[in-house]
């Protein structure tokens, strides 16, 4: 691997163009409903919208990974970019239902090139010691993106519908014109044939999926997917469950939401390098996991809303600290397949997201506090895979 010296603009840039793909995913939001009006669809093509980038995500993730080890990781981060931005566009211009559709399956494509191949990049760039401190920070460009971009997408709005997303577009198109401009390559040509040697010849997603299942780090990706599906299994029903159980309004759900992620991205920048320099990955994930099961667990209590703000804050701060040590774990063990492990995380994740809400709304029709108590119930029996993932790693070694 052609190991650069650690530098900070390559990583500004990086973080940047996290931050800048995530607030384009987010602007979506509060928008879409009112937007697609004038397309005379109903409820469930809306679902079937958001769901559409997750879908195209979730098949190209391990493709666009096991690419970045095989061609270079530039490539495909301007790539990624550069598709984001032309998916941002074409939902501003779409006047039929159709290119809607085409908008965001090519997003997903471009989300999916861009988070694996960025992943990758730093951990070319960082030593193992300043890896989780680097991932942390690209973790809080992730979250504060989510958290900024539908306010920011709302506020567009006010001056035009379609503006935000040309807004989104253009800004894109300078992120990926910045990338290229100013980023090194950080694989070697060597590497890069090795790579397309050694990392098998089929891009069929099922046989990329079917590699991880042998590798040293799989028991973490199963962890990443427990995870995600039932965070996600959470989130999507919360507004649900405190609107149902306190009768809170948009504005009360928007103060919970906005004060917890805030405070996972102040967890994710400034506690990440501290925490796993001092306790280890390992000791921070089963910490983690402990903590997030008894601060959801907590939620199922009644209380005053500065209760609830104060559990929801502590839930979405511990599961923050999860997937940057989780992922700096991976980092360490996937030697010379760092694109592929990181595709391969992405895909896992996907799934979660995929799977998650559909379960979650079976449960929350059948009782409120169903949804809770089975993401209770997954992170506490994730508590093993750590410790599964480390028995696999001794005998890989």
């Amino acid at each position: 691997m052609c190991k650069l010296k650690y530098s900070k603009m390559p990583l500004m840039i990086l973080i940047v163009n996290m931050f800048i793909a995530q607030v384009g995913v987010g602007l979506i939001i509060p928008i879409l409903p009112k937007f697609v009006q004038d397309f005379g669809v109903n409820n469930a093509t809306l679902g079937y919208l958001v769901s559409a980038m997750g879908f195209t995500q979730f098949l190209f993730s391990p493709l666009a990974g096991k690419w970045a080890d095989q061609y270079g990781r530039k490539i495909i981060i301007v790539s990624g970019i550069g598709l984001f931005s032309v998916s941002q566009y074409l939902f501003g211009v779409a006047n039929e239902l159709w290119m809607l559709y085409v908008s965001r399956l090519i997003g997903g494509i471009g989300i999916a090139f861009t988070t694996p191949a960025i992943t990758a990049y730093v951990a070319d760039i960082t030593t193992e010691e300043n890896r989780g401190k680097s991932l942390g920070w690209i973790g809080a460009a992730m979250s504060f993106g989510v958290v900024i971009g539908p306010g920011i997408g709302g506020f567009l709005a006010e001056y035009g519908l379609r503006l935000p997303f040309y807004v989104a577009s253009a800004a894109s198109a300078f992120s990926m014109v910045a990338a290229f401009l100013l980023l090194p390559e950080t694989l070697s040509q060597e590497k890069q044939i090795i790579a397309r040697n050694s990392l098998g010849k089929s891009e069929n997603i099922f046989s990329q999926v079917a590699l991880s299942f042998k590798a040293p780090y799989f028991f973490l990706l199963v962890l990443i997917f427990i995870l995600t599906f039932g965070l996600v299994s959470v989130e999507v029903v919360f507004g649900l469950y405190v609107d149902v159980k306190y009768g809170y309004t948009p504005k009360d759900i928007a103060i919970l939401l906005t004060v917890g992620v805030l405070m996972g991205v102040l967890v994710q920048a400034l506690l990440i390098d501290w925490l796993l320099r001092r306790f280890g990955e390992k000791s921070v994930i089963n910490m983690s996991l402990v903590l997030s099961a008894a601060s959801l667990a907590l939620m199922l209590l009644p209380g005053s809303f500065g209760y609830i703000l104060l559990v929801t804050t502590l839930h979405i701060a511990f599961t923050s600290i999860l997937r940057p040590a989780i992922h700096t774990l991976l980092s360490k063990m996937a030697g010379e397949e760092q694109g592929f492990v990181a595709g391969m995380s992405n895909t896992y994740t996907s799934l979660g997201i995929i799977i998650g809400p559909s379960i979650a709304g079976i449960l929350f029709d059948i009782h409120i506090n169903l949804p809770y108590l089975f993401g209770v119930t997954l992170i506490l029996v994730s508590l093993a895979i750590p410790v599964l993932s480390l028995k696999k790693e001794k005998i890989a070694a």
